[in-house]
This record gives C-alpha cells, sequence and structure tokens, in this order.
C-alpha cells in the first residue's frame, strides 16, 4: 500500500517522477518531457500563478486551450501508470476512475473561460475542482462494472 501512495503523490507533483521511481526510466522521462511541453506551450505556470493571486480573467486571456486541453489526459495516464506499476493493478478495472476523471476534467478545461453563475472560475480551479468529479464518476461507474461482470 505504502508503495502505491507514494507512485500516486509523485505522479501528482510531477508526470513522470514516479515511473523514474519505479525504474522505468525511459517512460519517466519520456512522461517528463511531454509534462515541459505541454506546460510551456499551454503557459500552464503563469496560469497557475494568475489564478492563485486571483487574476482569473488574465490567466483566462493568456492560457493557450489548444495545449492545455492535452494537460488532464497526460496527468491522470501517468498517475494510473504509476499506481499500477507500484503493484495496483491488483485490482480490476482501476483504470475506469483515471480516464473518467481525464474525460471530465478535460471538458472542465474546456469550459474553464466561461462564466458559470455569475463566476469564471478559470483554467486551473475549474479542472480541479471538475478532477473530483470525474474521479467520483469514475469509482462509482468501476463499482457498477464489477457489480454486472
Amino acid at each position: 500500500m505504502e508503495k502505491k501512495v507514494e507512485a500516486i503523490l509523485w505522479s501528482i507533483a510531477l508526470p513522470g517522477f514516479a515511473q523514474l521511481l519505479n525504474r522505468n526510466y525511459v517512460k519517466g522521462i519520456l512522461l517528463i518531457a511531454i509534462e515541459l511541453i505541454v506546460n510551456v506551450m499551454g503557459n500552464l505556470n503563469t496560469l497557475i500563478v494568475l489564478s492563485f493571486q486571483g487574476y482569473t480573467q488574465e490567466a483566462v486571456q493568456q492560457a493557450d486551450y489548444l495545449w492545455i486541453m492535452f494537460y488532464p489526459c497526460l496527468y491522470f495516464f501517468a498517475i494510473w501508470d504509476a499506481y499500477k506499476d507500484a503493484g495496483g493493478d491488483g485490482k480490476p478495472y482501476m483504470a475506469i476512475p483515471f480516464a473518467s476523471a481525464a474525460f471530465i476534467t478535460t471538458i472542465g478545461v474546456a469550459y474553464s473561460s466561461q462564466t458559470i453563475m455569475g463566476v469564471t472560475v478559470g483554467p486551473i480551479f475549474l479542472p480541479i475542482l471538475s478532477s473530483f468529479v470525474g474521479l467520483a464518476l469514475g469509482f462509482a461507474a468501476r463499482k457498477i462494472v464489477m457489480s454486472v461482470i
């Protein structure tokens, strides 16, 4: 259990770190390289700083949505892969919550520039909030699949 949690936490910190920890060096370096490319091209670090400082509209204006749309899939794939390689593949259908989170979070990115009930949540916080919804739906879907099969 400890190794799986450690892998998830390192992967949350930066996609690819847990793969390096799990001695999957090629995969780890590749994930880090892809993360850096998407991060730089999408202007992600600037968006994070602006969002946390309360400059949501500026973050929306500086976001390159065509690039940051890739980030949730990369992020949740890296987390799932790290979990699986750390011994988490013993539970069936564990890819479902991670894939669901990637999908719902990508939708969160797509709608993050929109005003919802008078508030623009922005390209950082709406995807973060969406990820919890995606995980919850994914775990529910996994439970349903397991009860049927």
